[in-house]
């Protein structure tokens, strides 16, 4: 049996591997530099153009692209008219954001659990959360792919909810062929460095609904607007502007936008290279039976974010921090993704508890994530399987 890089054999890494990072070519660096010595840095043409190449990525009609994923499910929670008294359903198993948007507005999450299978929100888990105070679902694109998002509108439909798709992990993911942006009532995408896509940060909303863009339009941009029609003053001035309602300064800037333009041209390429790096790994992991594979639902054509190591605790002699140590040392950098919304302290203080969700519980406590990006090299890949299965091997029971 081979000696593990934390029992002091060689690492199969000397030169570590992160779970993410982003990939900037020249192009990118180009259209930057030109904004930069463009007329404008911000509230300009390339954001104009980028809302619409957005829309023409999502087929949806109406984008509005701000400064990061949060603010963009800020001002998707605000176009709902989430407020106070409210209480609106989500998964435990994300990124903080995609709950404290909901406390943002003065309303109250609801965790509905996970299915032990795909991760993501489970559509009979939201039917049991659902109450007379239900205003809303944010229904999670876990890794890339797609909530069921038919079973999950159907359901918001009989109950008269928004549906705000949270699509932070899922650009280029299509539903039943349709592309993801184009199916909820709203969708919010983020592009930090580690997504498929990035803008350095940089997020956007996407809708098919007219009222809803207003809204998103306003609440963007301080609730100020040049359009007459929503005015109540309404003057010839050429200058005047009005505030006709509550918003913030959520305004992406013009080079985030050029990079994020020049990203999408990639867009396809990346796609391509991260469903590539995650047939290999299922192919690998799928004949281990310690490994747990994440399943997809067939209706996701899925461009992953993470891949997912599940490990099947009952069949290893390890805890999965001591996992997680002994793949570091061998040079591979994992990540966990998520602690449990609720679990967080601040969380805590607003009385959740412990237990709430079985399903996404037992999950967090069984995984990392493993290396996803578009330059991750074959041999890089074979160093990642290679790690996973020296260390199970000596962990095995």
């Amino acid at each position: 049996m081979e000696k593990l890089a934390i029992n002091g054999g060689a690492p199969v890494r000397e030169v570590p591997l992160s779970y993410g990072r982003q990939y900037i070519d020249e192009a990118d660096i180009q259209a930057v530099a030109e904004t930069l010595r463009s007329d404008y840095l911000t509230c300009g043409p390339r954001t104009e153009a980028l809302e619409k190449e957005l829309c023409a990525v999502t087929g949806a009609k109406y984008c509005v692209a701000v400064s990061n994923g949060t603010a963009a499910l800020h001002i998707a929670a605000l176009a709902a008219g989430i407020g106070p008294g409210d209480e609106v359903i989500t998964t435990p198993i994300t990124f903080a954001a995609s709950a404290n948007c909901i406390l943002y507005c003065g309303a109250r999450p609801v965790f509905a659990d996970i299915d032990p299978r795909t991760y993501n929100i489970d559509p009979q888990a939201i039917e049991r959360c659902i109450s007379p105070r239900t205003k809303a679902v944010i229904a999670v694109d876990f890794t890339g792919q797609a909530a069921q998002l038919d079973p999950i509108r159907d359901i918001c439909r009989r109950h008269g909810l928004i549906l705000i798709e949270d699509a932070a992990h899922s650009i280029g993911t299509k539903y039943k062929g349709r592309p993801v942006g184009s199916i909820a009532d709203m969708t919010t995408f983020s592009f930090h460095p580690v997504k498929t896509v990035t803008a350095g940060e940089g997020g956007a909303v996407t809708t098919n609904d007219e009222a809803l863009y207003k809204k998103l339009v306003l609440a963007h941009a301080h609730g100020i607007t040049r359009d007459r029609s929503q005015m109540a003053h309404p003057t010839d001035d050429p200058w005047y502007n009005e505030q006709v309602g509550f918003g913030y300064n959520y305004r992406i800037t013009e080079f985030q936008a050029a990079l994020l333009s020049s990203q999408l041209k990639k867009l396809d390429a990346f796609s391509r290279r991260r469903k590539e790096i995650v047939g290999v790994y299922n192919q690998a992991f799928s004949q281990i039976p310690q490994i747990q594979v994440q399943e997809e639902i067939p209706e996701s054509d899925t461009t992953r974010h993470l891949y997912i190591l599940r490990l099947r605790s009952e069949l290893l002699r390890c805890s999965r921090r001591e996992f997680f140590d002994a793949l570091h040392q061998e040079g591979i950098y994992s990540q966990v993704h998520y602690l449990p919304v609720y679990w967080h302290s601040y969380y805590e203080k607003l009385g959740y508890e412990k237990g709430l969700c079985p399903h996404a519980e037992k999950y967090y406590s069984e995984v990392m994530s493993l290396p996803l990006y578009y330059s991750l090299t074959d041999k890089d890949l074979q160093d990642v399987i290679y790690a996973v299965k020296k260390i199970i091997q000596f962990y095995q029971k």
